[in-house]
């Protein structure tokens, strides 16, 4: 059994709508591509055709994988999310207690992660550390640099 992604709307929306670009566009672009670089002759010494057909496997590939997620995918009523502990969407404000620095940061899924953002995967140590803790419980969370301590200053929507 495959496991469900659980996503926003706005997530699901997103991989809509990339899902869509690439069957749409990209995929009738590389299919044109492969066609003019068929019409130039030989194919055991065309570039252009063996490039293109490798773009087409890379995009096939691509497509593939976000028909899976969009299948995967279990869109998450809001309305029920709680914030008396951490879960998926919520806002996390934690302190580092080794230095005080406060950083807030949003659980999302996989596909919806945008660090720039504050949007960081369920998936990731320190989110996957602070997954069903409460506002003032200190967590120490392995990372690839070490064992951190961060204390959770606040959960909000």
């Amino acid at each position: 059994m495959s496991r469900a992604s659980y996503i926003t709307e706005e997530g699901l929306a997103n991989l809509k709508k990339e899902l869509e670009q690439l069957t749409s566009v990209e995929r009738p672009a590389i299919s044109q591509q492969i066609a003019e670089a068929r019409d130039k002759g030989d194919l055991s010494e065309n570039a252009e055709y063996d490039a293109a057909k490798e773009a087409q496997g890379l995009l096939e590939m691509k497509i593939s994988r976000l028909e899976d997620m969009v299948a995967k995918s279990r869109i998450i009523d809001e309305s029920k999310i709680d914030t008396s502990q951490v879960q998926i969407l919520n806002k996390v404000k934690i302190k580092n207690t080794r230095n005080n620095k406060q950083v807030e940061y949003m659980l999302v899924s996989e596909s919806e992660a945008d660090i720039k953002n504050g949007k960081i995967s369920v998936t990731t140590p320190i989110a996957k550390g602070l997954l069903g803790k409460k506002v003032g419980d200190v967590v120490d969370i392995k990372v690839p640099s070490g064992l951190m301590s961060f204390e959770i200053m606040e959960i909000s929507l």
